[in-house]
């Protein structure tokens, strides 16, 4: 009687421990939000109004024609230390924010990151900078603040940022 009453307990202890194993594999784990945005101001954890530093998909000669806008574009305002995008958790889940060009136009859609040919800056006090590594670093380019008149001159990115933008800050 002995053996089999210990076989039955071997047995019961398998089955549950089969069982948490099942509900631990069958637990689905945190999952990962991610989000495309147009404009550094949409990310709930950046603090902003709007956008001040337009970076277009295509070259001057193509992004504006005609007084239109034809080509896709992100807005920023302030420091980017990342065009791929930001990520942060909230509570258990990570959600990440993917800057994106959108607004219609040649590049809708498109990541913005390494794709970038000109750049409007309609900042009324801030110069900007925009760079060819994540965090600042590199070859990098100044735009002044917006004109007296509130022009927002929109310049092509020099060759060396031509689809290589990585960062941006206020300078």
């Amino acid at each position: 009687m002995r053996v089999k009453s210990a076989r039955i307990k071997v047995a019961a202890a398998g089955t549950v421990l089969a069982a948490g194993a099942a509900l631990l594999c069958g637990a689905a784990p945190a999952q990962a939000a991610t989000n495309n945005v147009t404009d550094n101001c949409d990310v709930p954890w950046i603090s902003c109004s709007y956008g001040d530093l337009w970076l277009f998909y295509n070259s001057k000669s193509i992004a504006i024609q005609n007084g239109t806008i034809e080509s896709a574009y992100t807005t920023f305002f302030g420091d980017v230390d990342d065009h791929w995008g930001t990520s942060a958790y909230q509570g258990s889940s990570e959600t990440t924010y993917r800057y994106v060009f959108g607004n219609g136009g040649n590049g809708n859609g498109q990541y913005m990151k390494n794709n970038a040919a000109s750049v409007q800056n309609c900042a009324p006090d801030d110069n900007y900078r925009v760079y060819f590594n994540s965090g600042y670093g590199g070859t990098s380019q100044y735009f002044a603040k917006n004109g007296p008149y509130g022009n927002c001159d929109i310049t092509d990115l020099i060759s060396a940022l031509k689809n290589n933008n990585a960062s941006s800050h206020f300078s």
